[in-house]
C-alpha cells in the first residue's frame, strides 16, 4: 500500500467513527483533546492549561436576550504518561477547573478539582522501514479507559437553569469510560496524527446523564531538527466533536444539549533535551450545540512535559 493510499484510508476511518457525544462540545467537564504526545521513552509528567468560551441562554433564533451569559472554563491539569514496555502505555489527568459566568442578572465562579481520567493503551504494531530512500514510521495504539467523578456536581445548578446546558459543574458526578485509539505515520520528517475518543456516560445520582462523547483530530506535523538537540514540530488540522443529548430520569431528552462543532486547529510543539513545550489554538469553524440555544467560542491550550 502506497503512502497516499494509507493516509487516506486512516484519515477516513477516523472521521468515520460513530458520531455521538457528551455535554456542549469540548466546555464544561469532560473534555479529552489530547493532540500530539510529547517525545518521551518510558514515561513523561507536566502541566496542561486550557481556556474555552461558551455563550449559552441565546434566544431560539441564537440570538443574544437580557438571560445570556458569557462563560468560561479554564484548566490547570496535571497530567503524565508511562510506557510498560513496548506494548502498553497509561495516560492520566489530573484537572483543577475554573469555571466563570457572567450575565446582566448575576456573575458566578466555581473553582476545584475536577474529573480524574485514566486512560491505558495496547501497541497494535509499531513499523519502521522505507519507502523509496526516505523514513517510513507507523503506530497504531488502542485501549479504554475510565472517569472518576471526584469533581464537584451541583444538582441545584441543573434546577436553576432549565433553558441553558448543564455545563457550568466541576465534575458530573458519574464513573465514565472510554474507547481510545492512536494512529501516527511519519515520512521521514513529514507526519500524520490521528487520535479518536469516544467516551462512555452513565447516570449519576442525581438521575441526569450526560450522553456519550466522540472526539476526533487529525493533524499533520512537520519536524524541524536544529543541532540534533532541539525538534520543532509546528502542525495544523481538524478538530470534530459530536454530542447527543443528555438524559433525565432515564427517559427525558434535555433539549438545550447535544450538538457538534468543527475547528481548525494550528498548534507547535519544541521538544528538547529534558522538556517538551507546545501549544494550540482551536478556531471553530462550525457549529451547531444545544438547538442553537449555545455558542462555543475558540479554544487555547498549552503545555509542558518533563521525561524521565
Amino acid at each position: 500500500m502506497t503512502i497516499k493510499k494509507t493516509l487516506i484510508w486512516v484519515f477516513l476511518m477516523a472521521l468515520g467513527f460513530p458520531s455521538l457525544a457528551c455535554d456542549i462540545c469540548g466546555c464544561g467537564v469532560g473534555s479529552y483533546y489530547i493532540g500530539i504526545l510529547p517525545e518521551y521513552n518510558k514515561r513523561f509528567l507536566g502541566l496542561r492549561y486550557q481556556y474555552k468560551s461558551l455563550r449559552t441562554h441565546l434566544g431560539p433564533q441564537g440570538e443574544r436576550t437580557p438571560l445570556t451569559a458569557d462563560e468560561t472554563y479554564q484548566s490547570a491539569e496535571l497530567w503524565g504518561g508511562w510506557n510498560f514496555g513496548k506494548n502498553f502505555r497509561v495516560l492520566a489527568f489530573v484537572p483543577y477547573n475554573f469555571n466563570q459566568r457572567k450575565s446582566q442578572e448575576a456573575n458566578g465562579t466555581k473553582n476545584g478539582m475536577g474529573d480524574i481520567a485514566v486512560m491505558g493503551y495496547y501497541n497494535l504494531f509499531n513499523h519502521t522501514g522505507t519507502l523509496g530512500e526516505k523514513l517510513l514510521v507507523q503506530s497504531l495504539w488502542v485501549g479504554a479507559g475510565i472517569k472518576v467523578p471526584t469533581g464537584k456536581y451541583e444538582p441545584a445548578e441543573r434546577l436553576a437553569v432549565q433553558e441553558s446546558p448543564n455545563n457550568f459543574q466541576l465534575g458530573t458526578a458519574s464513573t465514565d469510560f472510554t474507547v481510545n485509539a492512536a494512529y501516527d505515520i511519519r515520512y521521514n520528517d513529514l507526519g500524520l496524527n490521528l487520535n479518536a475518543n469516544y467516551k462512555i456516560n452513565t447516570e449519576n445520582q442525581y438521575a441526569y446523564r450526560y450522553g456519550n462523547k466522540f472526539t476526533a483530530n487529525a493533524l499533520v506535523y512537520y519536524k524541524f531538527r536544529i543541532a540534533h538537540t532541539v525538534t520543532i514540530a509546528p502542525n495544523a488540522g481538524l478538530l470534530y466533536e459530536t454530542a447527543d443529548k443528555d438524559v433525565e430520569n432515564k427517559k427525558y431528552m434535555v433539549d438545550v444539549s447535544g450538538g457538534y462543532s468543527l475547528s481548525a486547529v494550528a498548534g507547535l510543539e519544541v521538544a528538547m533535551k529534558g522538556l517538551s513545550v507546545g501549544a494550540n489554538y482551536q478556531n471553530v469553524r462550525s457549529q451547531d450545540l444545544a438547538g442553537g440555544r449555545a455558542y462555543a467560542g475558540n479554544r487555547l491550550m498549552v503545555h509542558m512535559s518533563i521525561p524521565f
